[in-house]
């Protein structure tokens, strides 16, 4: 998602320093305008704030810690954006080792894929010290088409996490109904139709619908982030002391199409999962 988020801030007039942790993802968003950094402190040099689109928490570890784990240096006086996934517990402990370090630290994961990202049609959630939070929010503005303050850190994660609750429960009811109708012989492009026009219709279900009717695996959201993000709810549900049964079915149920080598497919070919599980 870095690269359509980069170039939606390039449109916008922002000047960007890019560097990614794969070289060839680099030269797009250099073509595109930005300015190439060569490592991340180039960048942090080059910039007062700088957003963060990493996968995990293991990776933005590995862009921001050194190898004792302190975090590096260069933060000091810079505005560290995180706009990717991560545990609330993980997002609050960055926010307390950046602050120590001098830097600042602001919650910004966004709901939506690649093709919200394309469109700048994320919804933004926010959480940090307010006046960063509100310079954060007027950067990220062409990306999102709505964006929400949601307190101090880690409140934009835990948000984040309650929002995903029903996202992850969807693609699994999603995949489970089509799979069901085409057990019974039924026609899966009415049945498109049917949720399509109903007061269940999204417009994450319309673009699902559609990539299950046409067997179209690709992925958006793929099946493994999908269980990483249902692993995330589990475990900020298990702080909390508070129970989780759909999330833990469905995250038994991703668990199983990483197992059978889907995980790159998108999350709608669950699926195919489910077909295993009937045989």
């Amino acid at each position: 998602m870095g690269t359509p988020m980069a170039r939606r801030l390039l449109d916008a007039g922002v000047r960007l320093t890019a560097w990614t942790r794969s070289p060839a993802a680099l030269q797009p968003i250099v073509d595109a305008g930005a300015a190439a950094g060569a490592s991340p402190e180039g960048v942090f040099a080059a910039s007062d704030t700088v957003i963060v689109m990493l996968r995990n928490a293991g990776a933005i570890d590995a862009v921001l810690r050194d190898e004792s784990g302190a975090i590096h240096a260069f933060v000091a006086g810079r505005t560290i954006v995180n706009t990717g996934t991560i545990s609330p517990a993980d997002s609050l402990k960055l926010a307390d080792d950046i602050a120590a370090a001098g830097g600042t630290y602001v919650e910004a994961p966004v709901s939506g894929s690649r093709v919200p990202a394309e469109t700048g049609t994320l919804v933004g959630l926010l959480a940090g010290p307010p006046d960063a939070v509100e310079r954060v929010r007027q950067l990220i503005g062409p990306l999102c088409s709505r964006v929400e303050v949601c307190g101090e850190v880690p409140a934009a994660l835990t948000m984040k996490l309650s929002a995903n609750v029903f996202l992850v429960s969807l693609l699994a009811g999603l995949a489970e109904s089509f799979h069901f109708a085409e057990a019974h012989s039924m026609d899966l492009k009415v049945l498109r139709s049917i949720l399509d026009a109903g007061q269940m219709a999204s417009p994450l279900s319309r673009v699902k619908t559609d990539k299950l009717v046409r067997g179209d695996m690709t992925p958006q959201a793929s099946i493994a982030d999908v269980h990483v993000n249902a692993e995330l709810i589990q475990d900020a549900a298990a702080a909390a002391g508070i129970a989780s049964p759909l999330i833990d079915a469905c995250a038994q149920l991703f668990a199983g199409g990483v197992v059978a080598g889907d995980g790159g497919l998108d999350a709608v070919a669950i699926v195919r999962t489910l077909a295993g599980l009937s045989r």
